[in-house]
């Protein structure tokens, strides 16, 4: 029996902890003396009170979390909080409607960066830190980042982490949760203010330099700027972007054991970090060539700006420093590739993940050798681990899943009427939580205000699906979960 009890009284309490953060924006709109602090602070009250509601809902509970407890918890802690967080936009009257509300707070916690926003630049402060906060707070999973914090807010820590937790393997640093947990939030947090700190020295205000180091860090792309970082047309902001996507799209995990325990060598010899790296460079030399041969860059050029939306599509991040719609076709097809792969497991990044992809490659592989050998013994090895055959099963279903998920969704963008290109491209950028697409009518310069109500709702639940990996979401809707027994 789902104990219901329980999951009120832990949202409850990440209400109280939302609340925690509304209360900075609210400080930053005081400070500001911008029109947006009535609206943080009606935000505030509301979301105190939801939080007083759900833990007297939650008054008594039994302190013991299964496992559909913890994928019910995660999947409604997502819903919840978006919803919540949509307040500050509807109250300030800067978001009109419900809808686009929920859709930017959605597309925020899930670090999608996809915008039904035309103009942030009349964004007052506290609500460009707001939508910057929900993308750097999702970044790592919002039950994750409780879990670093306030271990013991969240019961059954394990199975909450392997219902929001990305990826097929799971990589211990500590034999404790929560010890591993405060590690990779201090790497991620010494990422974010790394970032900060170049973008600083290379000119930006330090309150765009926050806001971008939080959504570049979180791959999310949210911006306090209409270009992103391409408002500022400077080579130094571009390249320590692209320095800190990059880093932010490895595996955290990975990022600890060769830095802060000094195994250098094992980034190198990892299968994941050795794909990531081969796509980065293969995809910018390639597009390179197109930008020198077609579109006149100069080979500076042409190197800047093919890495860094290379870098900025594969990771997930989708920000632009250029706009990549008036660049050759084929460059959109490499592009779409990246968002596709997306990163590496265990980082920000989204995305099918290139630890999968590894995977998949040495299963068709074996199955080559198979035809030749029948009764050969052919093990799947990522990174000296034996990938056993139920995890290859469930990689091969999660790749089905994919690919069906995608493939409604561009059926249904058809059926409301938008054109092929868009179709694909919005399934793909929704799915892969990376945000903008590469068609002229929804591109880098443009928002997603033009979708139909339905649709918006539609790509509502498929960054969420996207960001929670199909199966943690898809397996509320299945009649065995909703049994006893």
């Amino acid at each position: 029996m789902l104990n219901l009890k329980l999951i009120y009284k832990i949202i409850g309490s990440l209400l109280f902890l939302e609340a925690g953060f509304l209360l900075i924006c609210l400080g930053i709109s005081i400070f500001y003396m911008e029109d947006d602090i009535l609206a943080f602070l009606l935000s505030f009250i509301v979301m105190i009170a939801g939080g007083i509601i759900f833990r007297y809902a939650g008054r008594n509970a039994a302190n013991n979390l299964g496992r559909r407890d913890a994928y019910l918890l995660v999947t409604l802690t997502w819903i919840i909080f978006s919803i919540f967080g949509s307040l500050p936009f509807l109250a300030s009257g800067y978001v009109s409607t419900p809808t686009d509300a929920f859709f930017e707070t959605m597309s925020g916690f899930t670090t999608t960066g996809a915008s039904v926003i035309d103009d942030v630049e009349r964004l007052p402060h506290a609500l460009l830190f707001w939508r910057s906060l929900t993308q750097w707070i999702g970044g790592l999973g919002i039950v994750f980042f409780t879990i670093a914090i306030i271990p013991s807010l969240v019961g059954g820590n394990m199975k909450v982490f392997s219902a929001e937790a990305t990826g097929p393997i799971r990589a211990k640093m500590h034999p404790r949760l929560t010890t591993t947990a405060k590690w990779i939030w201090s790497i991620y947090l010494l990422l974010t203010v790394g970032c900060a700190v170049a973008f600083y020295i290379f000119g930006m205000s330090i309150f765009d330099c926050l806001n971008y180091a939080m959504t570049v860090t979180a791959t999310g792309g949210f911006g306090t700027h209409n270009e992103a970082t391409g408002f500022y047309h400077n080579p130094g902001i571009d390249y320590s972007s692209i320095v800190f996507m990059f880093l932010a799209g490895i595996s955290f995990t990975l990022l600890y054991t060769s830095i802060f325990k000094g195994r250098i060598k094992q980034l190198f010899k990892n299968s994941e970090f050795k794909l990531y790296c081969t796509l980065v460079v293969l995809f910018t030399i390639t597009i390179t060539i197109f930008l020198c041969f077609l579109n006149h860059y100069s080979f500076s050029d042409g190197i800047r700006y093919g890495l860094y939306q290379v870098v900025s599509f594969l990771t997930t991040t989708g920000v632009f420093n250029v706009d990549v719609s008036e660049w050759h076709r084929f460059t959109w097809v490499i592009l779409c590739v990246c968002m596709f792969f997306g990163g590496c497991a265990g980082s920000t990044a989204g995305g099918f993940k290139c630890v999968r992809g590894v995977m998949i490659m040495k299963i068709v592989r074996n199955e080559f050798k198979r035809i030749l050998h029948p009764k050969a013994i052919l093990p799947v090895k990522v990174n000296d681990t034996n990938i056993n055959y139920s995890a290859q099963v469930t990689l091969m279903a999660y790749f089905a899943a994919y690919m069906v998920l995608l493939m409604i969704s561009y059926l249904v963008m058809i059926l409301t009427g938008i054109d092929n290109t868009n179709a694909i491209t919005i399934a793909l950028s929704c799915a892969s939580n990376i945000g903008p697409t590469l068609s002229l009518e929804i591109g880098p310069s443009m928002s997603w205000t033009m979708m139909p109500v339905a649709v918006k709702w539609i790509l509502s639940a498929l960054m969420l699906m996207g960001r929670l990996e199909i199966f943690s979401v898809a397996i509320l809707f299945t009649p065995e979960f909703w049994k006893d027994n």
